[in-house]
């Protein structure tokens, strides 16, 4: 449980939640040896049709839900990311598609749709791959009200990357972090003696789900030697944390068949040297409820947020496997910094309206700070036959992969 108190969930949720518990309670039941492993519960708590975090109704962003990501935060980030994405654009044509991983509220998609206009580097089509039904018709009444007919008309809703040969951009705000991950825990070993490799699975004790071990396969034992033959050291005896290994998979799945074109990745994490540090030794997992952070992932399935940090290093040697040339990796303020952020700057300090000059000001500390989310979310870039241009120019952190 939690070392605090959270807030308790009405009765609607907590009915809501208790559904989904049953089912996952079910699958515990008939898999074999009667647990699952916790990525198989990550991913029916965050993805079960109509249940899960992601796929039902729940407020997630903003004041009312679990979190704030930064294009709910006010126009400045979308139009920093359309600015670094309108070379890219410009130089693939008219033909040109965006492909946006999970729409959020739709905000970040009506503010870079209207500085892609401005740049002149409108796509011919702006698809928003978007898991849930009801986060699907918000955007979808958003971006209605708020653009112009014939901007809007580009606005496609997706429910799988594209299928066929295409040339664009492929854009990712805090999505890695939510993918279902396996946990893993090393057991034994020392004296230059390797541990061996378990993995953490969701099993019932008395009915009520428990996190226990069991040995892990093939594929994840050798994504953890991967790790360690990358640190040059064995990780220790009780030593937990999440990886991967499905990463290069991932990207080669939602890349599709992309011929020309750019992927960026805005998320938090580390360095894989960061990420695997000996005193991180219960990896990065946590959960998010109104704005709380906790590390119960088991607590109310559907009804808060599951995540763990990025391997940023893995993300790289993904994308490079997956065909394209690594463009850049940077903290989020730098990149903001290096692709427009001045003169959104100096448009703020136009506005006559105190209270408004006000909160854009906050939101560009929050944005940038290394105490807010400057330094802790960071962005990493690849290009396919294109160049991203200056995007990357400020702030440079790619020899720490």
């Amino acid at each position: 449980m939690t070392d605090f108190q959270l807030p308790v969930p009405d009765a609607d949720a907590a009915a809501h939640s208790a559904r989904l518990a049953a089912l996952i309670r079910d699958r515990i039941d008939e898999a074999d040896g009667h647990a699952i492993p916790f990525s198989r519960f990550m991913e029916l708590a965050l993805y079960a049709p109509g249940l899960g975090y992601y796929s039902a109704g729940a407020s997630k962003f903003g004041a009312e839900g679990d979190f704030v990501t930064a294009p709910e935060l006010g126009p400045v980030f979308a139009a920093c990311v359309a600015e670094s994405l309108a070379p890219v654009l410009q130089q693939l044509g008219p033909q040109s598609r965006v492909l946006e991983l999970g729409g959020g509220t739709g905000a970040f998609a009506e503010v870079a749709l209207k500085r892609l206009l401005e740049l002149d580097a409108l796509p011919d089509r702006y698809a928003i791959l978007e898991p849930s039904a009801q986060l699907r018709e918000r955007q979808r009444e958003r971006l209605q009200q708020r653009l112009i007919p014939p901007v809007f008309e580009l606005v496609e809703w997706l429910d799988r990357p594209f299928d066929d040969e295409w040339n664009g951009v492929l854009f990712a705000n805090e999505v890695i972090d939510a993918l279902p991950t396996p946990r893993f825990a090393i057991e034994g070993g020392g004296g230059g003696e390797a541990g061996e490799v378990y993995e953490e699975y969701v099993a019932l004790e008395d009915g009520v789900p428990v996190r226990v071990l069991r040995p892990a396969d093939a594929f994840l034992a050798n994504a953890v030697r991967h790790i360690e033959r990358r640190l040059e050291r064995r990780l220790p005896a009780g030593y937990r944390s999440e990886v991967l290994p499905q990463l290069p998979y991932w990207v080669q799945a939602v890349a599709g068949g992309m011929q020309r074109g750019a992927m960026l990745f805005v998320d938090y994490g580390y360095p894989r040297g960061e990420y695997y540090q000996p005193e991180r030794d219960d990896g990065t997992l946590r959960a998010y409820y109104r704005h709380r952070m906790h590390a119960d992932p088991l607590l109310w399935p559907g009804l808060q947020d599951i995540t763990a940090s990025v391997d940023f290093t893995a993300l790289a040697e993904a994308g490079v496997g997956a065909g394209f040339d690594f463009a850049g990796y940077c903290s989020q303020a730098s990149f903001l910094l290096g692709n427009g952020l001045a003169g959104v700057l100096q448009r703020i300090e136009q506005i006559d309206d105190e209270t408004e000059r006000h909160r854009r000001t906050s939101e560009v500390k929050r944005l940038t700070l290394p105490t807010e989310m400057g330094e802790r979310f960071q962005v990493m870039g690849f290009e396919k036959d294109v160049e991203f241009g200056a995007a990357f120019l400020v702030g440079d952190l790619s020899f720490r992969l």
